[in-house]
């Protein structure tokens, strides 16, 4: 089958297309078609060598994806489209035209809700579920500050949050406030302008950790959390504790029952992935240094098949 692989960490110039044995699904997997594959941060940087380890050379990346299922498994059915977010974060191998995916990571596609949007979504979605939901306990009236509002997981989290009848707030650069307004954000900030309002938030996603997650405490209540997408550090928990509020660190793994109500939302349009670009999987390398060169509205997608 094709696929897009890597034969060492290094820069975009090291994704290839190549001909690759086809997977073969184990026990409770299908063998998925894939259609198309989201492309994310994490990816670029696995890519690099700074990401998910990669046990072996050479190696098929991607972790988002939606397809046809070939062979099934579970509840699936040949013929079935499904979507999700496959192993993280062990490698999953979605560049490519098929996939072994655990049946229970999948969620079905939404009638009316194409490929690339929901190839999009599985990772994104995920962390701002667990980030505000899982961690956050985010209930309806609170306060949510989403800074890179109208990045891959931002533009996600004030859709997500606003749904969930939170007031929003998000930084964007002056070009991208229409565009997150219109994704259900009450305010919009420039990005200096996170913590201008100290002491306003009940919830507050930290996309960047290190010193992003000192400076964004300031912007809590007291009592209020602040959940970083970037790992824990030493100390993160107690400068919280001493500023009086609390602090939440997101791992993203993946659950196919949590995508079913990310559908559900898609199917009633309270959630959509504002889309970059797609690219066909053969031009894998010039969506990874898109990505790199940052500045995305939304999300980058391959299309595979």
């Amino acid at each position: 089958m094709r696929a897009v692989v890597i034969d060492s960490p290094g820069p975009p110039g090291v994704l290839r297309p190549a001909e690759v044995p086809e997977p073969v699904p184990g026990d409770d997997e299908v063998l998925l078609r894939v259609a198309a594959a989201g492309v994310n941060a994490i990816d670029w940087a696995t890519r690099a060598g700074a990401g998910v380890a990669v046990p072996a050379f050479p190696a098929v990346l991607g972790w988002d994806v939606c397809g046809t299922v070939a062979a099934p498994a579970g509840q699936w059915r040949a013929g079935d489209q499904v979507f999700g977010m496959l192993r993280f974060p062990v490698l999953a191998g979605a560049y490519a035209e098929y996939v072994a995916a655990p049946a229970a990571q999948l969620a079905r596609v939404p009638d009316g809700v194409d490929a690339h949007t929901a190839a999009a979504l599985p990772m994104a979605a995920l962390t701002v579920w667990q980030t505000l939901v899982t961690h956050g306990g985010l209930t309806a009236g609170q306060r949510v500050l989403v800074p890179g509002a109208a990045g891959g997981v931002g533009h996600v989290a004030v859709q997500l949050a606003a749904a969930l009848g939170a007031e929003v707030t998000g930084t964007a650069s002056r070009a991208n406030h229409d565009f997150v307004c219109g994704l259900g954000a009450s305010r919009v900030v420039p990005h200096d302008g996170a913590t201008a309002r100290a002491g306003e938030y009940d919830v507050v996603i930290d996309p960047r950790g290190g010193a992003d997650f000192e400076r964004l405490l300031s912007a809590l209540r007291p009592g209020g959390i602040i959940v970083t997408l970037k790992g824990e550090a030493p100390g993160m928990r107690d400068l919280a504790r001493a500023r009086g509020v609390r602090a939440g660190f997101t791992y993203v793994q993946p659950d196919g029952a949590v995508l079913a109500d990310v559908a559900d939302m898609m199917a009633g349009g309270g959630l959509t992935a504002a889309i970059e670009r797609v690219l066909p999987l053969t031009e894998a390398a010039s969506a990874h240094e898109i990505g790199e060169a940052g500045h995305v509205r939304g999300k980058l997608v391959l299309a595979v098949a």
